[in-house]
């Protein structure tokens, strides 16, 4: 008996090798990297506009419906439009045919340096009083206070009553003051400034005569000097701490 494997019959096909079972490898393919998406530049027009950019806009249309160049109907157009505008490219055609037209940009103005105060203005004094150069008090008084003009000569007579002089806020005419002080059964009372020179002297019968003398420390201060007499009377010359003169014949004088 035969036992060896029968020969292929010469007309028929070859039989096909059998498959193997295992999976071939599979290579994973290179993947392309991503390529950042560029934006391109968002146009001026096409900016969104603020709050401040509108309120802008529609100064420039008050300012012209003001002015005459838009008629209330067109003000009221292009105002409704400026606030309802949402780009600058809807901003721009509202102002356009306006001669104070301004380019619209969304840049914000630079810083300002800050200004200082300006100091405070110094307050005005009310003009000084023109007074008559004699003071006279009969029986009564007579008072001059304030912001008045002093010259170069001033006379007091009291007679059974009291004159007032005060120089502490009067203007000085003079660069010197001559006081002539007549008391009879009266008194007379000068007060001056502190910052002024005072001279003089009087004579006092059955009465009193008294002057605080005093010298400026600048030479160029007023000079006031009292003289007279008081007859069961007196007179009393002298300065006011506190006071001082304020403008006096020096200022005149650097102004000339």
């Amino acid at each position: 008996m035969d036992n060896s494997p029968p020969q292929d019959d010469p007309g028929q096909p070859p039989v096909p090798a059998p498959v193997p079972m295992t999976k071939p490898e599979h290579t994973p393919e290179p993947r392309l990297a991503r390529k950042p998406v560029a934006h391109a530049p968002v146009e001026h027009a096409e900016m969104r506009v603020s709050d401040a950019d509108r309120e802008r806009v529609a100064e420039l249309l008050r300012d012209a419906y003001a002015e005459g160049r838009l008629d209330a109907e067109e003000h009221a157009e292009r105002i409704e439009a400026a606030y309802s505008a949402k780009t600058f490219g809807e901003l721009v055609p509202l102002t356009r045919d306006l001669p104070t037209h301004r380019p619209i940009s969304f840049e914000k103005p630079p810083l300002e340096v800050p200004r200082q105060a300006p100091a405070p203005a110094a307050p005005q004094l009310p003009p000084a009083r023109q007074e008559s150069p004699s003071m006279v008090a009969v029986f009564g008084g007579a008072s001059r206070r304030g912001r008045w003009r002093v010259g170069s000569h001033l006379r007091a007579f009291a007679a059974f009553g009291g004159v007032d002089i005060d120089l502490t806020d009067a203007v000085f005419e003079s660069p010197e003051v001559e006081i002539e002080v007549t008391a009879l059964f009266g008194g007379v009372e000068i007060r001056v400034p502190e910052n002024v020179s005072l001279h003089g002297g009087g004579v006092g019968i059955f009465g009193g005569f008294d002057v605080k003398e005093q010298t400026a420390a600048d030479p160029y201060a007023p000079v006031v000097r009292v003289k007279g007499i008081a007859v069961f009377g007196g007179c009393d010359a002298k300065p006011r701490r506190g006071k001082k003169v304020r403008e006096w014949v020096r200022k005149q004088l650097d102004s000339e």
